[in-house]
């Protein structure tokens, strides 16, 4: 026997051949003993058995859930190019094989037709009919431990949210920290927390419109972890993450102002006053705030002259007072309008630029026509692979019947050809089981755009 578990090149015909099978699911377990724990398993296995390993195939996380795996692919055709040769597939354990019960049952299958038993180095399966049970419940019981799985990390990430601990990536302005009991959890990063406090406490004062505070704070050296600028839309939605004061909310799980065990960037009465003007309500800071439901053009409109934003005020007449927006800036004051003539003029702006009804009414038909094309194409897509498959029938008898009835083929041909077709029926069956196309309501989604107040 060689070092690395296989058998020096012989008399094949003379031995039982085996090939190995070995995978991890995750990039990180690449990193750790598993790949060669599987190896060395398997390699004892084999030589206990007296069986000659010929090839060792190792998978690099990739998942189980589907076929579309280049070792195993790879392995299927050594199997089917080296017939006779391969009686057995040896793996660590039968879920390293497949976690799913119908790819499970159609690979098995084939393999069997070129001969070859699947056998685990861990586990007892075999010709037996125990054995054959065994089998058919540990595949099982894989994809039933995936089905769990994915349960499990859903309800393990509701726990630790209602414990306080963040289980999601890593906010801008925290880092991933360990806690006293060994857990993971977030904690503020040195380098970026104060530029985030910052960005409250400018925006917080109601002076400042978005714009000048993600330009100051960017002046400062706010970045995202790629090292490139926040977008207006990611800044915005960074002043409404309630995770800055350490507070935890998950509607879709039923998770609401649940106090994060980690320390907060900014305090909570900050966050909520932020939370105020984000949403237009006047805030008692100065005097002079940034919003007043009397003027709630001010400081949006701008100076035509010399872009300063628009102020509004009240003044004193002979018998009652006048609004107006004007321009504050003393060497400007080029402005000076009404305030229903202003607010007048810009809803006629407003409405010029709602999109007229046979717009709307084209942009639906668009959209429909699009989503029909994408469910067309996948539909075309399953029944192109049922044809396929149907094609691939179809040749396999006119195989047969040329073998046995023509005489067209020699023994050698037939026999290649019957190995390779059947695999090539297994693998398409597995891709059309897996294809899928989620459903989404977008009629009722281009009705709640067209008309938002009536659905």
């Amino acid at each position: 026997m060689a070092a690395n578990g296989r058998a020096p090149r012989g008399d094949l015909a003379s031995e039982i051949g085996a090939v190995i099978y070995c995978r991890v699911s995750t990039k990180e377990q690449v990193q750790n003993l598993s790949l060669e724990t599987q190896r060395r398993a398997c390699v004892k296995f084999c030589q206990s058995a007296g069986w000659a390993v010929r090839e060792v195939f190792v998978e690099e996380g990739e998942s189980a859930k589907t076929t579309k795996r280049p070792k195993l692919l790879e392995l299927l055709r050594y199997c089917r190019e080296n017939k006779g040769t391969i009686q057995h597939l040896v793996v660590y354990r039968v879920d390293r094989f497949s976690r799913n019960n119908h790819d499970h049952a159609l690979l098995a299958a084939h393999l069997k037709k070129l001969g070859v038993t699947l056998r685990s180095a861990t586990e007892p399966i075999g010709d037996s009919s125990t054995e054959k049970l065994m089998e058919n419940m540990l595949s099982a019981f894989a994809q039933f431990d995936n089905d769990v799985r994915s349960e499990r990390t859903i309800a393990g990430m509701k726990t630790a949210l209602e414990e306080g601990r963040w289980t999601f990536a890593v906010p801008l302005g925290y880092r991933r920290t360990i806690d006293s009991a060994g857990r993971k959890n977030i904690e503020p990063d040195p380098a970026s927390a104060s530029l985030i406090r910052e960005a409250f406490e400018r925006y917080a004062k109601g002076t400042e419109t978005k714009a000048d505070v993600l330009r100051e704070v960017t002046a400062l050296g706010l970045r995202t972890r790629k090292g490139k600028p926040l977008s207006m839309q990611t800044f915005q939605k960074t002043l409404r993450k309630p995770i800055y004061a350490a507070v935890l909310r998950m509607p879709a799980w039923e998770i609401d102002a649940v106090p994060g065990n980690f320390e907060p960037i900014v305090p909570e009465h900050l966050f909520e006053r932020v939370q105020d003007v984000l949403d237009g309500k006047s805030i008692s800071v100065t005097p002079h705030t940034r919003n007043h439901a009397d003027f709630p053009l001010r400081r949006f409109a701008r100076c035509a002259h010399c872009d300063t934003p628009l102020t509004g005020s009240w003044s004193k007449g002979r018998n009652r007072k006048y609004a107006y927006y004007r321009c504050r800036t003393a060497g400007c004051q080029r402005v000076k309008i009404g305030k229903d003539a202003f607010e007048g003029r810009f809803l006629d702006f407003l409405t010029g630029l709602r999109p007229k009804p046979e717009y709307v009414r084209l942009f639906r038909e668009i959209v429909l026509d699009v989503w029909n094309a994408k469910r067309a194409e996948a539909k075309a897509g399953r029944l192109r692979l049922s044809r396929c498959i149907e094609d691939l029938e179809e040749r396999r008898q006119k195989l047969v019947e040329a073998y046995l009835y023509r005489g067209g083929i020699d023994d050698t041909v037939y026999r290649r050809q019957d190995d390779k077709l059947p695999e090539e029926i297994a693998l398409v069956r597995t891709e059309l089981h897996d294809e899928e196309l989620a459903e989404i309501d977008v009629e009722g989604v281009l009705n709640f755009a067209e008309d938002p107040d009536g659905i």
